[in-house]
Parts: C-alpha cells; structure tokens; sequence
C-alpha cells in the first residue's frame, strides 16, 4: 500500500476484518482462544505459528489498536498496556538492571517522578533529575551506565518544551535510548521519533480515547525494543483489556480533529488569561511570552490543550477559582472534550515533595487547565467567576 496521510491512517490503520466481514472493528470478548490441535498449540505457545494465545499477551482487537498507534506515531512497533504509568514501567523493566542510571527531565508528571526516583531506586536504578531545558546539564550528569533518558515534552503541568533532536543526540553519544512522553500533544502534533528519539510512551487515556472513558497506555518504537517491552507485558501481565483497546481505537478515528479544535481554544483562553487580573503568569507554548515558543512552534504543530496559570495569592486564591466554577470539571485527568481544572500542588504533584515541587517551578497558586471542546466563551466566563473578570 502507498504511503497514506494521517487522517486516512487513524482511520484505516489497524484493520483486519473477521469472517463476518464487519465494517466497524470487532471487538473480542474472551480471556482465550482454541486451536486446532495439540501441534498448533505448541507451535503458538512457542512463539513458532503467528495467532492468538491468550488475552494478556495477545488479542486481535488489541493487536488492532497497536498497528494504527505505530502507523500514526511513524514506529515500527506498539506495545499497548493498561495505562500510561504500566507503559513507564514495563518500558524500564523490559531496558534496564540493577546498576543502572536514567537521566530523567525534572518537570516530569508526579507518578513517573516517584516511579523513577523512588519504586526503581529499591531496585538498583538511580535517576538523574535534570531541569528539563537546559541541554548542558543532561550532557554532564550523563554516566558510564546511563541506559535511558526520560523526557516530557511539553512538560506537565508548566508546558515546559524540550529540544527532542539535542536530547536525542546527548542520549545517543552515551549509547543510551531517548524515550519521549507524548502525552500532551499526541501524534497529530508532533512526532518525536522523526526528531530522534528511540521511544515514545503513551497515557492512551487522555487525547486517544479523548473522552475519558478508560483507561490505556503504548509503547511505540523500534520492534528489538518494542519486543522486549512485550515480553515483561506477556510474564508480569500490566495488559490493556481489549474493551479498553477498541474504545481507544475508535478514539484514535478523530484524533486530529480534536486536538486541532482543543488547541485553537487553548491559545484564545491563555490569550485571554494573560489579560486578566490578578493573572501573574500564564504558561502556554502557543504564547510568544512562553519561553520556549520558538521551539514549540518548530517541533510540534501548535501549542496543545493544556493552559496553565498562576495566580496571586497562593493555595487559597487558587482554591476560590477552582471552586467557582460551574461547568468546567474539577478533576485531575485531561485529555477530554470536557474542559478540566486541577490545582497540580495538592493533586498531580501533592505526593512529591515540598522541595521537588518547588525544584519544578510548581507553585501553590498554579492552576492546569485542560480545555475542552465547549464554547470558549463558556470556558472563559467560567473561570471569570472566580478571576474576577
């Protein structure tokens, strides 16, 4: 087949039609599936026959969801699992050992801060943390036994934008694999592997499914690496359920569509919120305030949904503009096409602590928008309730 565009790809990637010849992809429902004889079930088992084995390790409705994520992300391999933080973890276990190090950006999400800094470092495997922009101190704190770099781009909650290609190219002269945190602005606005990382994970959960309705995660990358990942998902069992996976699938349909619309109103709202008072700063990388905008602009599409901002007067006064609201969701997720606030210092962040907070620059009056697909005129006379605006 011809090289397809990625409207054609996330629509048409992936599928494999039954016997009943559906149009939409089957979904299947069953822990197992039979063979045909003793011999064939050997063979299966041995890795000797392609086919279906056993639903923790294989599935064709999760198969499926794989082949379109890999074409969209431009990867020769997906590994789905069943959330972005199962993604983190079987994409370290399946690379790294006792004695080894990961050098990791310091604006990371709060779980994969603990993951690598606390879980990891019971087993042997120190992390670096780094500030997450500054290229020369990710080339000095390399070491002999760095295994992997760890990076996400934009940076959660502050929008923090990494230079992919110079990271990639630190990573590179360690002999180490640059992983990429996709998260935020998805495959349809930047593709991290054309830019030279090895890896890129996935919380499928967010703009995949893009209406918060499960739960899910991928590893995309090069297939040597990507088998290994599968092999830690076949042993330990961190699995996307094939419901899960045909819901992202069918996500995936009218990815681009939505992150362009979200993204669109993401600029109007910190255009917007940079005006209003009360507003000490706003961070969004489509804002020509933001700085990493030139960068932004060069490595991904546009700016991305997620706004963040910080208000005068700490925890309480963001506190009151949380609990203003009436229509946007107070909820820590994002990625939906309901528009959502968290208040990262006491949710995404609150079980790191005080110091490493204050080390990624999250402050107790910041504020993480993650705009929706409602009127922007809605979403702004919102969060004017408690603005004041």
């Amino acid at each position: 087949m011809d090289e397809q565009e990625f409207d054609t790809l996330a629509v048409r990637a992936g599928t494999a039609r039954s016997q009943f010849n559906e149009h939409s992809e089957a979904l299947y429902l069953t822990s197992s599936f039979v063979f045909d004889s003793a011999a064939q079930a050997a063979a299966r088992f041995a890795g000797a026959e392609t086919g279906n084995v056993y639903a923790r390790f294989t599935n064709p409705t999760v198969t499926a969801m794989q082949e379109r994520l890999a074409a969209l992300e431009g990867a020769e391999s997906c590994v789905a699992t069943a959330s972005g933080m199962s993604a983190i973890l079987s994409l370290a276990m399946a690379t790294l050992q006792a004695g080894d190090h990961v050098l990791a950006s310091s604006g990371l999400f709060g779980a994969t801060q603990q993951l690598f800094g606390g879980i990891l470092s019971k087993f042997g495997i120190e992390t670096t943390f780094v500030p997450a922009t500054d290229i020369d101190a990710y080339r000095a704190a390399l070491r002999p036994r760095t295994r992997l770099c760890f990076i996400e781009t934009p940076s959660n909650p502050l929008t923090e934008v990494i230079d992919i290609a110079a990271v990639a190219e630190v990573a590179r002269s360690a002999g180490a694999l640059l992983a990429v945190d996709n998260c935020f602005c998805t495959p349809a606005l930047q593709r991290p592997l054309e830019l030279g990382a090895d890896v890129v994970v996935h919380s499928a959960t967010k703009y995949l499914d893009g209406q918060g309705r499960v739960l899910g995660g991928a590893v995309a990358g090069p297939k040597a690496v990507v088998d290994e990942v599968f092999k830690f998902l076949r042993t330990a069992g961190p699995s996307i359920s094939p419901f899960n996976a045909w819901v992202i699938l069918k996500g995936l349909e009218t990815l681009r569509i939505r992150m362009e619309a979200q993204s669109a109103s993401a600029l109007g709202l910190a255009r917007w919120l940079e005006a209003q008072p009360g507003v000490r700063r706003v961070f969004y990388p489509g804002l020509e305030s933001h700085p990493q905008h030139a960068l932004a602009m060069r490595q991904q599409k546009s700016g991305g949904a997620i706004v963040s901002f910080e208000v005068d007067g700490g925890r309480e006064r963001a506190w009151q503009v949380v609990d203003a609201t009436r229509m946007i969701s107070i909820t820590a997720n994002l990625g939906d096409t309901k528009t959502t606030i968290t208040h990262p210092a006491t949710t995404t962040h609150g079980r790191i602590s005080a110091e490493a907070r204050a080390a990624a620059g999250i402050e107790e009056g910041l504020l993480r928008i993650a705009v929706g697909l409602e009127a922007l005129e809605d979403i702004q006379a919102d969060l004017a309730r408690g603005l004041g605006g």
